[in-house]
């Protein structure tokens, strides 16, 4: 989407009625915020499979980093626990921005799904 694109886009969205606008965006954070509380969810989990079978957190793992006796599925494992733990701060950082938003006041219909 190139530059000219997104000022007609945000010259029409601002063309809509203030209570459509506010819809807009009421609906969008409610959908957005669910999208990204189920990721993190599943990011989170992903991240503790490995710490019950590592017994042991990333940041110790990467402190002492791995062992030397480490195989190809450790190896592997890592890789994938830290693609895990870096989703789930993503999805954190992204979710908190959002309801900043979404404390200026969600339609109650729209603040119930997002809790979903």
């Amino acid at each position: 989407m190139g530059v000219s694109d997104t000022t007609r886009m945000d010259e029409e969205f601002l063309s809509l009625s203030l209570s459509e606008r506010k819809a807009i965006i009421s609906h969008g954070t409610a959908l957005r915020l669910s999208d990204l509380r189920k990721r993190l969810f599943l990011a989170e989990n992903k991240v503790r499979y490995f710490e019950e079978k590592y017994g042991t957190t990333l940041s110790l793992l990467e402190d002492t980093g791995l062992p030397n006796v480490a195989g190809y599925e450790m190896h592997e494992d890592y890789i994938m626990w830290r693609h895990w733990a870096g989703v789930a701060e993503k999805a954190k950082e992204a979710a908190s921005a959002l309801e900043k938003i979404a404390r200026h006041g969600l339609f109650l219909e729209e603040a119930v799904r997002a809790g979903d």
